[in-house]
Formats: structure tokens, C-alpha cells, sequence
């Protein structure tokens, strides 16, 4: 049990400040609603714990961050609950008991009081936009005017787990590849500073011609041994650089670019596009969102600069009254060829939400089946590259051995 202090109105408006004890929020909530009270605000009463002196709930509450799993599981909850009769305040009140998550359980508190004091529930979620996407925003906001909020949420919950589990597997087909490469490098480093020197001694000692191979190693050595705290910031720094390159606007129109050009890569970037695109467009329109508007949140959802574009041109090209099919069924180049004719069928049929949805369900399923492919090309991909790298260094060091003993 806790004190807390709420401020509020009575039954004839005169503002009231009251302390009360109370277990949670929650239910300083109900002792409130019995006194005949509505209430504004609460804070807790009476905390001069170091917790509260040194502001370690504020700072946990910056340093931590709201994972696409939690919010997953927060919409999944919420859509239950509501489903089972529990009114939006109370639901959100058993979210923020059972989150574990700071922020999340800091989010919770404001929109519930937000709520409280009036305003809608896709109004309170606005207020954290880098929570809630405006994906998330649209879809209850629809949900709320159509009536279907928890329909609204439960379809959320399957988007937002599909575009998940879309982002893990294609992480997961990565990390192999870059630990194997990220090992093969420190490796080649610590042979560079410590192994290369006593070999390149005995080799410089003789005074004989060494090939070209052996030179450039023998040359990479001896600099990282002088520089090597210069050598290894210009590493860390090239890499850093890379990154923040790529995620500068030229960066971007490049990767956008060259990615969906490259062999095996390439398509499953162009599926992976498609399947995000479809998902989306279904899960808003299905919600009751306007097509523009569904386009528009579309566009923000995917990350290619291009596919961008091509959604930015459907919204105004439809705006406009040009079918949907048209925009998708002209740019093969990046849409496969199924996109296009599938809602062209959505647009006969009169159920484009419907198409999309089995759009998606089927690039989902091929993006899931080739990075499993995927895994199975890179594991000999990487072996001939650790062996050519074995192979080179190899080379470097018995070819000298073999030019001394054509000199002797």
C-alpha cells in the first residue's frame, strides 16, 4: 500500500485535492468514483525513497525503450480484454500492472489519465509517436469511429507480429555471415601486429626478392605495428562512417538502388517490400481507413527510398481516379508481376483488402522459405572466402621460402 494524492472535481464542479491510501493508480481511481469524485491527476504522496530523491524512475524511464514484442503483446492483451467486456480504462490499467518495461508502463499511466479527462484513445496514443507509428494511430482511430476497436486491435496485433517475424527471420539469415566475418577479421589483425613481425624479420634478414603478396602484407604489418592504435581507429571509424552514410539521404537512394539489383538478395528484398506493402494497405483498409490515407501511412511503413515513391505516386495517381492495379501493374521492375494483377482482381471483386491480405500471406511465406535458402548458399559461400583468405595468407608466407631456395 502507497499514499497517494489526486487532484479532481465533485458532483458540482469545486476542484478537490484529497490523499488517499491505496494499492495502485487503479484503484486510487475507484476510491475516488465512490467519494463522487472525477479525477484530473495523481502522483504518489510521501516518497523520500533514493529512488525518488535521485530520479532513478525518470532516468529508467529514457533509458528504456518500447520492443516491437511488447507492443505486440500489449495490442494482442488490450483486444482480449476489450473483447471480454472490460471497459478501455481498466484494460489499460491491467497493462501497465503487468508491464515490466518503464517507459511502456510510464506510456500506460498518461494515456489512461489522458483518456480519463476526455480525449480519444488514438488522440492519447499521438502523443507518443515514437511508440505508436502512425500505422498503429490510424488503425485505432478507424477501429474507435467505426466502432470496432477491439476488431482493430486484433488485426494490429497480427500486422505488427507479421512485419516481426518478417524482420527476425531476415536478421537471423544475417548473422551468421557477419560474426564469421567479424571474427575473420580480429583474427587477421592480431596475426598483423603480433605473428607477421617475427616472420617479415627473417624474411627481410635474407635480403632476397620477395613476391608482390608477400610485400603488401609485409607493408600492412609493419604500419599497424607503428600505428596500431591509428590503424584500429581508422577501422572503427570506416565502419562508423559506412553506417552513417547509408543513412543519409544519398546513402539511402543508393542502398535503395543497388539492393533490389543484386542476385538472390535482390529478390527476396523486392518480396519482402511487397509482402510489407500488401500487409499494410489490408490491415488499414480492412479497418476502415480511405485508400489515400492507407497509401500515405503505406509509404511510411516501407523502407526503400523507391518503393516510397511508387506508393506517394498510387496516392495521387488514385486521388486522381486511376486505379490502384495500374500504379503497381507499371512498375514490374520493383512490384513482381502478381501484385498488380491480384488487386486488379481485388478491384473487380470489390474486395481489395481480401487480395492483399493473400498477397501477403504468400510473399511472407516465399521471404521465409529463401532466407532459409539463403543460409544454406552463404554457409559455402563463407567457407571458399575464409579458405581463399587462408589461401592468400599462405601463399604470402611460402612463396619467399621457395624464392631462397632457388637462390641458394
Amino acid at each position: 500500500m502507497a499514499f497517494f494524492i489526486y487532484q479532481g472535481t465533485d458532483s458540482t464542479g469545486v476542484s478537490v485535492s484529497e490523499k488517499v491510501e491505496a494499492a495502485d493508480r487503479f484503484s486510487v481511481y475507484e476510491i475516488a468514483r465512490g467519494n463522487g469524485h472525477v479525477v484530473n491527476s495523481i502522483e504518489e504522496a510521501g516518497d523520500h525513497s533514493f529512488r525518488k530523491v535521485f530520479n532513478i524512475q525518470r532516468l529508467e524511464y529514457f533509458l528504456s525503450r518500447v520492443k516491437d514484442d511488447e507492443l505486440v503483446m500489449v495490442t494482442r492483451n488490450l483486444g482480449s480484454m476489450l473483447v471480454a467486456g472490460l471497459p478501455l480504462s481498466r484494460s489499460l490499467s491491467v497493462i501497465e500492472r503487468q508491464s515490466k518495461n518503464p517507459r511502456l508502463k510510464g506510456v500506460m499511466v498518461d494515456v489512461r489519465e489522458r483518456i480519463n479527462k476526455g480525449s480519444q484513445f488514438y488522440e492519447a496514443l499521438a502523443a507518443y509517436p515514437k511508440v505508436f507509428n502512425d500505422l498503429y494511430v490510424a488503425m485505432i482511430r478507424a477501429g474507435e469511429e467505426s466502432g470496432g476497436l477491439s476488431e482493430a486491435l486484433q488485426t494490429l496485433s497480427i500486422q505488427m507480429e507479421r512485419s516481426s517475424s518478417l524482420k527476425k527471420k531476415i536478421k537471423g539469415a544475417m548473422v551468421y555471415p557477419v560474426i564469421v566475418i567479424i571474427i575473420l577479421i580480429v583474427i587477421a589483425i592480431l596475426m598483423m601486429i603480433y605473428v607477421m613481425p617475427s616472420i617479415t624479420g627473417t624474411f627481410k634478414s635474407l635480403d632476397v626478392q620477395l613476391p608482390v603478396t608477400t610485400r603488401i602484407l609485409m607493408g600492412a604489418s609493419d604500419f599497424m605495428v607503428a600505428h596500431t592504435l591509428a590503424a584500429i581507429s581508422s577501422m572503427i571509424a570506416s565502419i562508423i562512417g559506412t553506417i552513417y552514410f547509408f543513412r543519409t539521404r544519398i546513402g539511402k537512394r543508393i542502398s535503395s538502388y543497388v539492393i533490389p539489383k543484386l542476385p538472390v538478395i535482390g529478390k527476396i528484398a523486392k518480396e519482402v517490400n511487397s509482402a510489407r506493402t500488401a500487409r499494410t494497405l489490408s490491415s488499414l483498409l480492412s479497418s476502415g481507413v480511405d485508400v489515400i490515407r492507407a497509401l500515405k501511412i503505406t509509404g511510411e511503413v516501407v523502407q526503400n527510398v523507391y518503393y516510397k515513391e511508387i506508393i506517394a505516386e498510387a496516392a495521387l495517381r488514385v486521388e486522381k481516379g486511376t486505379p490502384l492495379s495500374s500504379v503497381f501493374i507499371e512498375r514490374e521492375d520493383l512490384y513482381p508481376v502478381l501484385v498488380g494483377e491480384m488487386i486488379l482482381v481485388g478491384e473487380e471483386t470489390g474486395e481489395i483488402s481480401s487480395m492483399l491480405k493473400e498477397l501477403a500471406i504468400f510473399y511472407e511465406g516465399e521471404v521465409e522459405q529463401k532466407t532459409k535458402d539463403l543460409s544454406t548458399i552463404i554457409e559455402p559461400i563463407l567457407m571458399v572466402f575464409i579458405g581463399g583468405s587462408v589461401g592468400f595468407f599462405a601463399l604470402a608466407m611460402i612463396s619467399p621460402i621457395y624464392s631462397i631456395s632457388d637462390s641458394i
